[in-house]
């Protein structure tokens, strides 16, 4: 942990391994293609990350590593790697949280590599609240983001991770516990073909409104990919 901060951001994202990436696109993308989107979306979202100030950045890694992207990410952006330990989603967040709690950070913030438009005012808004967890609610029933204090909240027990009851029961959960929680605006994940049609059509307004800041390389990918044709 540096000096200047109590702070740690969490990007957990899998190594870019074709085939094992996005597998839930198949269905509109052939693997390739796939592989080349998550490129753009950890471009985008490493590039988010290393925006936000005055916070140590990390980088979760879902599985020991086939590929040499993430040391290539560390080489050239100020971020420190680690691979996720647990078998399910809430065992993998609640060793990071842990981890990073030992290293003497105060809060601490996780998001997914799902979110390439994610405004980074989110981001900021979970790392300065007072809240013992902040949550950034997901459309499709989990969250994007999720934030705890040092003082660790056990929210990850009775949960049944990868449905759309995510959010839920760990509002249950929290509400159980009496912990104080602050919501995040609504955002969106990318999974499934609907996803990502939604993602292009809505980048694009951004650009036509003028207020596109996130998510920008994955336009430039979607604009050759001519999802149009393929829908």
């Amino acid at each position: 942990m540096t000096q200047s901060s109590a702070r740690a951001l969490i990007l957990f994202a899998k190594d870019p391994v074709e085939g094992q990436v996005k597998t839930r696109l198949s269905s509109l993308l052939d693997a390739q293609t796939i592989l080349s989107l998550y490129h753009h979306f950890l471009r985008d979202s490493i590039e988010k990350v290393c925006s936000v100030a005055e916070v140590d950045r990390f980088i979760g890694i879902a599985s020991d590593p086939k590929t040499n992207y993430f040391e290539d990410v560390s080489r050239n952006h100020p971020v420190q790697l680690f691979v996720q330990e647990g078998g399910s989603l809430g065992e993998r967040m609640r060793r990071a949280f842990e981890d990073r709690f030992k290293e003497g950070y105060e809060r601490v913030v996780i998001i997914g590599s799902d979110s390439p438009t994610l405004p980074t005012s989110y981001i900021e808004q979970a790392l300065q609240s007072e809240k013992d967890v902040v949550i950034g609610p997901s459309a499709d029933g989990g969250y994007y983001l999720i934030g705890m204090r040092e003082k660790m909240t056990d929210i990850f027990e009775d949960v049944h991770w990868g449905t759309d009851r995510v959010l839920s029961e760990t509002l249950n959960v929290l509400q159980g516990q009496q912990a104080q929680a602050e919501l995040l605006p609504v955002w969106y994940d990318v999974d499934l073909p609907e996803d990502l049609r939604f993602l292009k059509t809505h980048l694009e307004w951004m650009v036509h409104a003028g207020l596109l800041k996130e998510g920008q390389a994955t336009l430039e990918f979607l604009n050759q990919l001519h999802l149009e044709s393929k829908i």
